[in-house]
């Protein structure tokens, strides 16, 4: 699915099921809630934190789902194209780093 889809699908879903958006500030403090959720799993199952009962039946693919969609919502409200940001931090990223991390002894 190309990111521009993905935009237009999450906008009809949200004018459907979800009435409307919620405020940028509300989904500001919702996107920091699913990337928490993200990084509990991080700490505990990839990380140095034991992982509780509870925890182990947490899916990482639906939590980094949830993410994005909050993302998406974020972009379509403000009215940015995703695809055309990304494209756009690749090529400054490229730029900027084309030879930083192949001269880095710390990644060899």
């Amino acid at each position: 699915m190309e990111i521009k889809t993905a935009q237009t699908i999450v906008d009809e879903w949200i004018k459907q099921y979800g009435v409307r958006y919620f405020n940028e500030l509300t989904n500001t403090a919702i996107l920091m809630e699913e990337v928490g959720e993200v990084a509990r799993i991080m700490a505990r199952r990839f990380g140095e934190q034991s992982e509780k009962d509870s925890d182990k039946c947490k899916n990482l693919a639906d939590e980094l789902a949830d993410v994005l969609f909050v993302l998406i919502c974020i972009a379509n409200q403000t009215n940015i194209d995703l695809e055309t940001a990304l494209k756009a931090n690749l090529d400054k990223k490229t730029q900027r780093d084309q030879n930083r991390h192949t001269n880095n002894p710390k990644l060899t």
